[in-house]
């Protein structure tokens, strides 16, 4: 086996055996299904904080009472006055009133009501109160002009933009096409930022651990740096993608295994909810069109395209994270002054990539999928809305050769870094390494 093989061998046998390795394996699937849950646990949290109000319904608007939901019940009590019904309030018998003025007249296009408390309603509460009482005033002057509710009912039309390819006519999609697009463009965009970040910084860990313990000094004495620093980069790469398998493999098992040890089919569980509203949130036909606006992506060319962007990302920062590591030892705070310039245009690409899901045929989209340190990123977040193919083109071999123009750049300095113990070292003195001979 050659000296590289052996070295990206020692790299990916020395952390897929590591107890690290074993947990974050493990536990990592495990974190983020409890994260989830928390969150879904969290955004549905209603607890014991619930608000009793009263209502003075001044102008008899309401004909319809205000639903009890969110975690408040409306209480109408009858022929109390606004002032006892405040000392009620006090007397902890209301969290608070909420007042309904007459209306001025049917043609008020602005209303004010009042919510009389020592208590502030949260801004969730109080928006849904504000539609509810808007719905009711509108029914209320319906029924006031004597309005035909089902002719009125005829004027709302839902429209949708349904996209009607010219050139080809193959390529048509649905009202859906655009939501569906930047929904997996977004996914990509945040998991190329997520791994080319994480194993980077991996690589750098890896290379300032080893320099620390002058284990790199026996290395260097069989192996060329930049061997030792390619090793490493796809040792580490190799780790990933074992880790990424591992997640996959679990996911999927875990998937497959719930509804048989819960004995549930999961397709049909179904929220509790009443006629009305499970109507208006199973629409065969929507899902008929989001299924098939996810079957007629080209996800063959999605995701091999999208390896090739993450491994010419992966190269161009991991080399550049390798490269820092070998010029730093256990200063940290100078680590971080030399990890930030890398650092600056993965966060910069993340957040084009969110305005290229928004908008991805703008000027800026173009520029930063076709721009080597944006385009592992942007492009991929790009390709379900089918740019055109001089771009795809373009931006793959400007990856490419901006991969091996970095990697070729780090192992310049790593080659001088690696063994340099002792000095503090800035980016002047990292562009002197690069001309040195030897």
């Amino acid at each position: 086996m050659s000296k590289l093989g052996l070295i990206i061998k020692r790299e990916y046998l020395t952390r897929v055996r590591s107890r690290s390795f074993l947990l974050s394996t493990l536990l990592a699937p495990l974190a983020f299904v409890l994260y989830i849950v928390v969150v879904v646990w969290i955004s549905s949290y209603q607890g014991n904080d619930r608000q009793h109000i009263a209502v003075f319904d001044q102008g008899g608007v309401l004909k319809e009472r205000l639903p009890d939901d969110r975690g408040v019940r409306f209480d109408y009590p009858v022929n109390i006055g606004l002032d006892s019904l405040k000392k009620a309030v006090q007397a902890g018998q209301y969290d608070g009133v909420l007042q309904i003025p007459a209306l001025a007249n049917l043609a008020v296009k602005k209303q004010t009501i009042f919510y009389h408390s020592d208590k502030q309603l949260s801004p969730e509460i109080g928006g849904w109160i504000e539609r509810k009482v808007a719905n009711r005033i509108r029914d209320f002057k319906i029924d006031s002009l004597h309005l035909n509710r089902g002719e009125l009912e005829t004027l709302d039309t839902e429209v949708a933009i349904d996209p009607e390819s010219i050139a080809d006519k193959n390529n048509e999609g649905s009202e859906y096409t655009s939501t569906i697009a930047a929904i997996i463009g977004g996914v990509i965009g945040f998991v190329m930022f997520f791994m080319m970040t994480f194993y980077g910084q991996m690589v750098m860990r890896s290379v300032m651990e080893e320099k620390v313990s002058r284990i790199v000094e026996v290395m260097i004495s069989t192996v060329k740096p930049f061997d030792l620093m390619l090793g490493k980069i796809l040792g580490a790469g190799a780790v990933g993608l074992t880790q990424i398998l591992c997640w996959v493999v679990i996911y999927t098992g875990f998937a497959m295994a719930l509804p048989l040890i819960a004995g549930v089919d999961m397709a049909s569980v179904q929220p509790p909810v009443s006629g009305a509203e499970a109507a208006a949130q199973v629409d065969p036909d929507k899902i008929a069109l989001i299924l098939h606006e996810l079957a007629r992506q080209n996800w063959w060319s999605i995701i091999s395209l999208s390896i090739i962007y993450f491994l010419g990302g992966y190269f161009i920062f991991t080399s550049l994270f390798a490269a820092v590591g070998s010029a730093i030892g256990e200063d940290m705070g100078q680590s971080q002054s030399l990890v930030f310039p890398i650092m600056l245009p993965i966060i910069i690409a993340l957040y084009i990539m969110l305005a290229a899901v928004r908008n991805p045929n703008s000027g800026l989209a173009v520029f930063a999928s076709i721009f080597p340190l944006f385009s592992p990123v942007v492009m991929p977040a790009r390709l379900p809305f089918h740019p055109p193919w001089w771009q795809v083109g373009l931006s793959l071999v400007l990856v490419i050769l901006a991969a091996f123009f970095f990697v070729w750049l780090a192992g310049r300095i790593y080659r001088v870094g690696i063994l340099l113990y002792g000095k503090k070292v800035t980016f002047r003195e990292l562009g002197k390494w690069l001309f040195y001979k030897g």
